[in-house]
């Protein structure tokens, strides 16, 4: 077992979904405390003694806040902050998409990252010290026709975690986005059944790398924007 993480707390954002499964695994495994927040996620869907599970809706910023507040203080402060949260919505041109979709949009891939930001710095900031991932998407850099309102919500995802990073680069905190290209989950599986799978980004290699950057390891690499596009590059 990898313990690079010994004694660090994790809150990770979305730890129920086909990429938070893996993260939560890999930092457990590096000898992190993991916070699993999603929406609705059972404390029977706990790893492990170091696993804890916790409901909350992280788009409303009252929830953000609270919870991110409550994680701080009962563990002694905030390490690891892993923003996993959002949403995809596609197949209509921009004068095809109506407001709730481009809000929807905007709510589930840039406001709750937002808020749960918010909520966290101020502990890093008092600590000194700090690690933000949140994932992003590969639309961010490359948008493509029907996926406009998608694609501009996470390109702000990127532009707010670029500013974390310029904002606290006095401190040992660093913000990282990943841009990952199709992941074989289960959900594209499901959504994409005649895909070549073999192309897709692993979640695994997705995890490992959020654990390097949330390490002392990947303390020199800050405001970056990483491309994680796998063999259908």
């Amino acid at each position: 077992m990898n313990l690079a993480l010994q004694n660090k707390i994790a809150l990770v954002i979305g730890a129920d979904g086909g990429l938070g499964t893996h993260v939560t695994r890999t930092l457990l495994e590096s000898g992190a405390t993991v916070i699993g927040v999603s929406r609705k996620i059972p404390q029977s869907n706990s790893q492990g003694p170091s696993f804890i599970a916790r409901a909350a809706d992280v788009s409303r910023p009252e929830v953000a806040k609270s919870t991110v507040d409550e994680v701080a203080t009962r563990f002694g402060g905030l390490d690891i902050l892993v923003h996993l949260v959002g949403g995809f919505a596609g197949g209509k041109t921009i004068v095809e998409t109506d407001d709730a979709t481009f809000q929807r949009m905007f709510d589930l891939n840039l406001n709750s990252a937002f808020y749960v930001l918010r909520a966290a710095i101020p502990h890093m900031r008092r600590a000194g010290r700090g690690r933000i991932i949140a994932i992003g998407s590969r639309a961010a850099e490359n948008p493509g026709p029907g996926v406009g309102a998608y694609s501009a919500s996470k390109a702000a995802l990127v532009s707010l975690i670029q500013t974390v990073a310029l904002e606290n680069k006095d401190l040992a905190i660093t913000a990282n986005v990943l841009l990952p290209g199709t992941m074989d989950t289960p959900a594209n599986r499901k959504d994409m059944p005649g895909a070549d799978t073999s192309k897709w980004v692993q979640p695994a290699s997705v995890a490992s790398l959020i654990a390097w950057l949330a390490s002392e390891a990947g303390k020199d690499v800050n405001g970056a924007v990483i491309p994680v596009y796998g063999s259908g590059l």
